[in-house]
């Protein structure tokens, strides 16, 4: 069954309210991005304990991510994405406020609440729009701001923590998710494609435990040298446990919160794992690794925080905005995959360049970031949300994309908790970034060959 408001939307007006969700998530990522030396200044705390705030908020997201979707099936998808921004929201006052890196922390969870964002908007999109070459290019628009707002955020936010320091970038995003969460709920339309169906709560708590247990275990063993293997191993066995309890719960349940068949999937599995990979790989090089070097007055480029956003992060975000639209145009007729293998290939040269000559020059450093831009923030990403709803089953429209925020969230996570750890291994010095880098470019390589097996969405190409 599937119920719609009565005063449908006009699809220019969903993807205004579209877009501003969009950007009120991805401002949590991207503008703090230039911050993450501010902050560790201003709370009297390192680098690395600052990243694992961000890995806070992408955990708490990957975690929201795996049943809200599903939610939104059953209860509408308007009314639990403006439940989302608002909380979001609250989360972000709370925020602005931190006395200390623990409050900060909670804020960031809390902030999580929002992880499953763009899926939640594709799916809204996708329930309006049914030609797959409209589809495919305004799919690409929404999800192009997931690489930045245009550049804008991340010299608002360099500006911003440079002269008033990183509070004031909490403020700047508690506005627009206010001003989002007023948005969606006053142009957006309703639909219900599951009304009437049980939530399985059971299977939610289950999975919930299954992933947050992993999480913690691959938090923990990235301390490396420091981490206490007991907790890796005990929470490791916990996450067994509580999958194969799932697995048992969704097979007896009649409306699970996804069937045992949907997982044994390629589309499912093969989907997952490599957007895992290629966000583990990707994101802290250009989010975490690039701009500590780049800000980093011993053995790094000396930036400040604005300058280093304006070189940096700006030109990536531009030109995944710009590029973003076509890769979503052109994948209905070149292919979903072909696409996505065309952005790895460009990802790991990218990463190439980065490693060997980037870390020695400025002006090369920029142009890698760059290839990453192009390829990652323009191609990879795009598809990979992309694939997440057009592979998804027709019985369970939320099930594969929510899974699918989640393995974003969760390799973003992943990548700031992993790749600062290996660099911080060889202290400040050059070998510590190419170390870390390294470990991003293996992993990437394993996301390419891991997209291999994604099997082609024919419904949704021409």
């Amino acid at each position: 069954m599937i119920e719609k408001s009565k005063g449908k939307s006009s699809v220019f007006t969903l993807m205004m309210a579209l877009l501003a969700a969009c950007v009120a998530f991805q401002l949590n990522a991207s503008m703090l991005s230039p911050v993450l030396v501010t902050i560790a200044k201003e709370l009297g705390t390192n680098d690395a304990a600052v990243g694992l705030s961000q890995t806070s908020f992408f955990t708490a997201a990957a975690l929201f991510s795996l049943f809200l979707p599903r939610l939104s099936d059953i209860k509408g998808r308007k009314k639990v994405l403006t439940a989302m921004l608002l909380i979001m929201t609250l989360g972000t006052v709370l925020a602005a406020v931190a006395p200390n890196i623990e409050v900060l922390y909670a804020a960031r969870i809390i902030q999580g609440v929002s992880g499953p964002v763009v899926p939640l908007c594709l799916l809204m999109l996708s329930f309006e729009v049914k030609d797959v070459k409209q589809y495919g290019m305004l799919m690409g628009i929404i999800t192009a701001v997931n690489g930045g707002i245009a550049g804008v955020d991340a010299i608002a936010g360099g500006l911003l923590a440079t002269h008033f320091g990183f509070r004031s970038v909490f403020w700047v995003i508690a506005i627009v998710a206010a001003i989002s969460t007023f948005f969606v709920h006053r142009f957006a339309s309703e639909s219900k494609p599951s009304a009437g169906t049980k939530m399985d709560w059971l299977g939610v708590l289950l999975i919930v435990l299954t992933i947050a247990a992993l999480l913690l275990a691959l938090n923990e063993a990235g301390k490396l040298g420091n981490a206490n293997w007991l907790i890796v191993v005990g929470l490791t066995l916990f996450a067994i446990l509580c999958f194969i309890l799932f697995w048992h719960v969704e097979k007896r349940n009649k409306q699970p919160l996804v069937t045992t068949n949907h997982l044994k999937k390629r589309a499912t599995w093969a989907l997952l794992l490599t957007t895992t990979l290629t966000m583990t790989g990707i994101f802290a090089i250009v989010n975490g690794l690039v701009m500590s070097i780049a800000q980093n007055h011993e053995i790094g480029f000396g930036l400040e925080a604005d300058w280093a956003s304006l070189i940096f992060l700006t030109p990536y975000a531009l030109i995944g905005w710009f590029v973003g639209p076509f890769s979503g145009r052109l994948a209905p007729t070149m292919g979903y995959n072909n696409v996505l293998k065309l952005g790895l290939v460009g990802c790991v040269i990218g990463i190439l360049v980065i490693m060997f000559y980037g870390i020695h020059s400025l002006p090369i450093l920029s142009v890698g970031v760059i290839v990453l831009g192009i390829f990652y923030a323009g191609m990879a990403n795009i598809i990979l949300n992309g694939l997440g709803v057009v592979l998804s089953p027709s019985e369970n429209p939320g099930f594969l994309p929510g899974m699918n925020a989640g393995a974003f969230n969760l390799g973003a996570g992943l990548s700031f908790a992993l790749l600062p750890a290996i660099q911080m291994m060889n202290g400040s010095s050059i070998d510590g970034y190419f170390n870390g880098m390294l470990l991003g470019l293996a992993i990437t390589v394993l996301a390419l060959i891991c997209s291999f097996l994604i099997p082609r969405p024919i419904n949704a190409e021409v």
